[in-house]
């Protein structure tokens, strides 16, 4: 069970992250910021299905940290959950195309090794 919940976790929160950044890039940042370009840029955000769909993995990715947290100590769950940013990292080279430096992959790998350490 707690695999599972750590998968629904880590999975939830990565894919709210990516579907999150690949929204947002479509919807582009505010020309301005004063009220009502602001309003504009709300108003169109709110109307981007990937927005509504990170939510929702987001929310899947709430619910089992919480379940998490009743079958599993706060010290495991949350360095446990860490694993999630080299999965993010990689994922974001091959869907989203960024260039992930090497500083940035000694970064994610030292992530990993600190998860495995905690857990």
């Amino acid at each position: 069970m707690t695999a599972f919940l750590l998968s629904l976790v880590v999975g939830g929160t990565v894919a709210g992250d990516l579907l999150k950044a690949r929204g947002m890039r479509r919807q582009g940042a505010p020309d301005r910021f004063d009220a009502g370009a602001l309003g504009r840029f709300m108003a169109a955000v709110a109307g981007n299905h990937l927005f509504w769909w990170s939510i929702a993995a987001y929310a899947v990715s709430f619910f089992a940290f919480m379940a998490l947290l009743s079958i599993r100590e706060v010290s495991f769950a949350v360095p446990a959950t860490a694993s999630g940013y080299a999965v993010e990292t990689v994922l974001a080279k091959l869907l989203l195309g960024e260039r992930i430096s090497r500083r940035r992959q000694l970064g994610a790998a030292l992530v990993v090794a600190g998860v495995a350490l905690a857990a």
